[in-house]
């Protein structure tokens, strides 16, 4: 479970990039996050990640106070969550096999473990025919698919996706979202997105966000902004 209570981020010139935000996130919950550029979308994320501080409130995930500044186990907090991001950050000179491979690495997996998930999981994303492939080989849908393969491998916990389908197509981002449904149930799912054909088609929960507000939380939302 992931729970925000009045979370507000201030930056040193005095704005805010979030504004005594609260919700609560349960296990293997789907969840947008909705709004437009600066809401504070990708501060939630970062937050979630421990890669920012909250100027005031708390930051609760599996019930571990990770906002406190005694918390200290941020290397295994990020071992339990996936991040795909929109860039792809895929790693030019490795093969596609490598470039998931290095999150199980990340995980302290063994040899023979770190085979047989990856595989699998090239399965689930349909790139087990291209595992030799290098990234300069692949189409942008492909990459994106590489991105996620290496956040769900190792059957992480958590899935955090910013924008994953803002440099995609209309038809290739369906294809993405595809694979986030077959995720759904398996893990909590947390994606920040513009793209509001994808929202109100899934009708998930959808946490709408506004100057830093949090404005609306409604369960089979749409994205009405």
């Amino acid at each position: 479970m992931i729970v925000f209570d009045k979370v507000s981020k201030k930056y040193p010139l005095g704005n805010f990039a979030l504004q005594e935000v609260s919700f609560e996130i349960d296990e293997a919950e789907f969840v947008f996050l909705v709004g437009p550029s600066g809401a504070g979308k990708t501060s939630i994320i970062k937050l979630i990640l421990k890669e920012l501080s909250p100027t005031s409130g708390s930051i609760l995930i599996d019930d571990e106070d990770i906002s406190s500044s005694s918390f200290k186990k941020v290397t295994q907090l990020r071992q339990k969550i996936g991040v795909v991001f929109q860039d792809f950050k895929i790693l030019a000179d490795k093969n596609v096999f490598e470039n998931v491979a290095v999150s199980c690495r990340i995980q302290n997996l063994s040899h023979l473990e770190t085979k047989n998930q990856v595989k699998e999981t090239l399965a689930l994303v349909n790139l087990d025919k291209k595992e030799r492939v290098f990234p300069i080989q692949l189409s942008a849908g492909e990459l994106q698919r590489v991105a996620i393969a290496r956040a769900i491998v190792g059957e992480r916990k958590y899935l955090l996706a910013d924008e994953p389908t803002g440099n995609l197509d209309p038809k290739t981002s369906w294809e993405i979202m595809k694979i986030f449904q077959k995720l759904t149930g398996k893990r909590t799912i947390i994606i920040a997105t513009h793209n509001s054909d994808v929202v109100n088609s899934l009708q998930k929960r959808v946490l709408v966000l506004k100057e830093g507000e949090l404005i609306k939380d409604k369960r089979k939302g749409g994205y009405d902004l």
